[in-house]
C-alpha cells in the first residue's frame, strides 16, 4: 500500500513539472508573437502604410566599377570617368511617348538615340532600365530632377564610362569596350545578368576583351522602394558587388608613345623586349586609332574611315601581322648549320650573283655577286647565295627546328587580339596543307626567310632576344594583377653552343658597325651602347626573267602595295644586352633604308629612357635627328606630376 502511494505522488510531481514547462513555452511564444506584432504594427507602420498605398519594391543591379589598367610606371591607360545619363523604365512611365515628349522639351535628345531607345523600350521587358540620353550635362540632369513628378519612369543617373587618356598610343594593346551586342551574347552560354542590361559595356579587343571577366567584376543588388508613379522613395537594402581587378602592364607608356610617333604615317609595327625578364616594353602598330570612339558606339562615318584606310589602322600588326622575315631569318639558317657541324665560321662559299638549283636560278640581291664569303661576311653583307648552298646541306627539317627554338612558329600567350602563330614550314606541313611534296627549291627560298616562312614582329623580337641571351625568353605583357606580381620565365638555356652564338652575334655587330655592313648608316656611336642587328627585305611580288634582263624596277617606282617589306631586328648594348627590337615597315622598300633607322632610334630611346644625346648618332645625322626629336616631343603625353597616373 505504501509503495502504491509513493508511485502516485511521483507521477503527480512529473505531471506538474511537464505542465509548468509547457505553460512556460506557450507564454514565451505568445510574448514573442506580441512583440513581433508590436514591431510590425507600431514601429514598421509607416513602411507598410506606404506599401499599402500601391508602393512596391524594385530590385536593381549595381554595376561594378571596372578595373583600371596601368603601365609599368603607374600611368593610367584605361580609367572610369563619371558620366551623366537619363534612363527610363517602360512599365513605370505609362504613356512612353507622352513622357518622352515632355522630356524633349527639357533637354536636347538625339533623334538617332531616340529611335534606338524606343526600339529597346518596345522589345525589352517592361522593368528594364533603358538609356534615353547619355553624356548629358549637369544642367540637363538638374532640369530632369526638378521636373521628376511630370516624368514618371524617368531617372537621372550618375554612372561610369570607360576612358582612354592616352588615346591612340595604347589602342592595339589595351583595346576598347563597347555596348554588348547580340553577337557577343551568342558566344556566351550563360551570360551574366549584367550583360543583358541595355548599353552595358564589355571588352571588344585587346586586354579589355582577353581579361573581360576579371576587369568587369561582379554586380551588387539593391532593393528600392518606389511609389505608384515610379519615383524612388528610399533604399531598403543593398548588397555590394565586387569591383573589377586592376591590371598593370609591362609597357612603358613613354616608350610606347615614342614608337607610335616614330613610326609616324607608315604602315608598320615595332616591338621592344627586355632581354632580362622578357617584359614587353613597347608593342606598337601604325597607324593607330582613338579607342574612345568605340566606347559609346562608333559612328558609321568614323568606322568607314578606319576600314577603308589602305594602311589598316584597326589591324594589330605587331602580333597579328605575318610577314616573310627575309634576311632577318639568316641567323636561323646559320645556327642550324653551325649546330649540326655542317659549316664552321671560316668555311667559304662563292657568290657569283645566283645559284642554279634543279634548272632554276635563285638570285642574290647583289646582281654581280659577293665573291667568296664566310659566315661573318655573309651576314654582314647579307649574301643570299651563301644561305642557298647552306640550305641544300642542312635541310628544311633542321632549319625549321631551329626557327621554332628561336621563337618563330610559336604562338605566345599574351592578352592581345589575334596573336598569330607564324610558320616554320616542314615537309609534313606542306603535304598536309597543299597535298604536295616538298621540293628543294622550297628549302632554298626558306633559307633566306622567303617562300613559306612567316613571322610576326613579336616573334622576330623574341628571336633577337634569344640570340642575344642564349635563353628561351618568353614575352610577358601583364606585370601584376591587383598589386600581385605575375610570374615570368627568365628562360632556361636554349642549349645552343655558346661559341656558335658568339660568332652569329659578332656578325650581327658587324652589320651595324662595319663599314661594309648593310646597316652601317644606322649605327649607334655612343661608346658602350653599340647595337648588333640584321636588315631584311622581303619580296611581295615575283621578279620575272625579262625584268632581270632589263633591270629590276626600284621600289620607289612601284605602286605602294607592290613594294617590298622592310625589316630590321637588333639587340643592344652588344656587350650586355638589355633590349631587343624588331621593326617591320609594310611595303617600305629596303630594310637598311626604311626599317633600320627607325629601329636604331627606338633602341636608343629604350636604353636612355629619354631623348638620347646627339653624340649617340653618326655626325652626319645629328642635325636631322635634333629636328626629329623636337618634332616628336610635341606628340608626347604630359608628364605625371602628382603621382596619380594622370597628366
Amino acid at each position: 500500500m505504501k509503495r502504491n502511494n509513493r508511485d502516485s505522488l511521483e507521477t503527480a510531481r512529473k505531471v506538474t513539472r511537464r505542465g509548468l514547462i509547457l505553460g512556460g513555452a506557450q507564454a514565451a511564444f505568445m510574448g514573442a508573437l506580441a512583440l513581433r506584432m508590436r514591431h510590425l504594427q507600431v514601429e514598421e507602420a509607416d513602411k507598410f502604410r506606404l506599401l499599402a498605398e500601391e508602393n512596391r519594391i524594385k530590385i536593381s543591379l549595381i554595376p561594378p566599377s571596372r578595373g583600371q589598367i596601368f603601365d609599368r610606371n603607374g600611368r593610367i591607360l584605361a580609367e572610369n570617368a563619371p558620366s551623366y545619363r537619363i534612363t527610363m523604365v517602360r512599365e513605370d512611365a505609362g504613356d512612353v511617348e507622352a513622357v518622352l515628349g515632355r522630356l524633349a522639351q527639357l533637354i536636347e535628345l538625339d533623334p538617332t538615340e531616340m529611335e534606338r531607345a524606343l526600339s529597346e523600350l518596345r522589345s525589352l521587358r517592361g522593368d528594364t532600365q533603358v538609356t534615353i540620353a547619355d553624356r548629358v550635362s549637369w544642367e540637363a540632369m538638374s532640369r530632369v530632377a526638378v521636373n521628376a513628378p511630370a516624368l514618371p519612369g524617368v531617372t537621372p543617373e550618375v554612372g561610369l564610362s570607360r576612358h582612354y587618356p592616352l588615346g591612340q598610343d595604347m589602342a592595339h594593346v589595351v583595346g576598347y569596350v563597347g555596348p554588348v551586342s547580340d553577337y557577343d551574347l551568342s558566344k556566351i552560354d550563360n551570360p551574366d545578368q549584367l550583360l543583358l542590361t541595355p548599353r552595358f559595356q564589355i571588352g571588344k579587343i585587346g586586354m579589355e576583351a582577353k581579361h573581360e571577366e576579371d576587369l568587369r567584376g561582379k554586380a551588387g543588388i539593391k532593393q528600392v522602394e518606389v511609389n505608384a508613379a515610379g519615383r524612388e522613395m528610399r533604399e531598403l537594402d543593398r548588397k555590394e558587388g565586387r569591383a573589377g581587378k586592376d591590371f598593370q602592364l609591362t609597357i612603358d607608356h613613354m616608350l610606347q608613345n615614342y614608337c607610335q610617333a616614330r613610326l609616324g604615317e607608315e604602315s608598320a609595327a615595332a616591338v621592344v623586349m627586355d632581354c632580362e625578364s622578357g617584359d614587353l616594353l613597347a608593342i606598337a602598330s601604325a597607324p593607330s586609332f582613338d579607342p574612345n570612339l568605340f566606347v559609346r558606339g562608333i559612328s558609321t562615318t568614323d568606322y568607314r574611315a578606319l576600314t577603308e584606310n589602305t594602311y589598316r589602322p584597326l589591324a594589330t600588326k605587331s602580333v597579328q601581322g605575318l610577314y616573310p622575315p627575309g634576311s632577318t631569318f639568316k641567323m636561323v639558317t646559320a645556327l642550324a648549320g653551325l649546330e649540326e657541324g655542317i659549316i664552321t665560321p671560316l668555311d667559304t662559299e662563292y657568290c657569283g650573283g645566283h645559284l642554279e638549283v634543279a634548272g632554276h636560278k635563285f638570285h642574290c640581291w647583289k646582281r654581280a655577286g659577293h665573291g667568296h664569303v664566310n659566315l661573318a661576311s655573309s651576314l654582314r653583307e647579307s649574301c643570299d647565295v651563301y644561305y642557298y648552298n647552306l640550305a641544300l646541306e642542312v635541310g628544311i627539317e633542321k632549319i625549321s627546328a631551329m626557327a621554332m627554338r628561336l621563337g618563330i612558329g610559336q604562338k605566345f600567350d599574351i592578352p592581345m587580339s589575334a596573336v598569330a602563330t607564324g610558320r616554320a614550314p616542314t615537309k609534313a606541313w606542306k603535304e598536309q596543307s597543299f597535298g604536295k611534296e616538298w621540293v628543294i627549291g622550297d628549302s632554298v627560298n626558306a633559307s633566306i626567310g622567303q617562300g613559306f616562312v612567316l613571322a610576326s614582329p613579336l616573334q622576330l623580337a623574341v628571336m633577337s632576344a634569344r640570340i642575344a641571351t642564349g635563353r628561351a625568353l618568353v614575352p610577358r605583357l601583364v606585370k601584376s594583377v591587383d598589386g600581385v606580381e605575375t610570374s615570368f620565365a627568365a628562360g632556361e638555356s636554349l642549349g645552343l653552343n655558346e661559341n656558335n652564338l658568339r660568332h652569329v652575334r659578332k656578325a650581327m655587330f658587324d652589320v651595324s658597325n662595319n663599314r661594309r655592313g648593310t646597316a652601317f648608316g644606322s649605327r649607334i656611336t655612343a661608346k658602350g651602347m653599340e647595337m648588333a642587328g640584321k636588315t631584311g627585305t622581303s619580296q611581295v611580288r615575283n621578279i620575272t626573267a625579262a625584268e632581270r634582263r632589263s633591270g629590276v624596277r626600284s621600289n620607289r617606282d612601284l605602286p605602294w602595295e607592290r613594294r617590298d617589306h622592310a625589316l630590321f631586328v637588333d639587340f643592344a648594348p652588344y656587350d650586355n644586352p638589355k633590349v631587343a627590337v624588331a621593326v617591320v615597315v609594310e611595303h617600305g622598300g629596303g630594310g637598311s633604308t626604311a626599317a633600320a633607322p627607325i629601329a636604331r632610334d627606338i633602341t636608343l630611346q629604350a636604353l636612355y629612357g629619354e631623348d638620347p644625346p646627339l653624340s649617340a648618332y653618326p655626325a652626319k645625322d645629328r642635325g636631322r635627328i635634333a629636328a626629329q626629336q623636337k618634332r616628336l616631343r610635341q606628340a608626347r603625353p604630359a608628364p605625371d606630376t602628382d603621382g596619380s597616373g594622370r597628366a
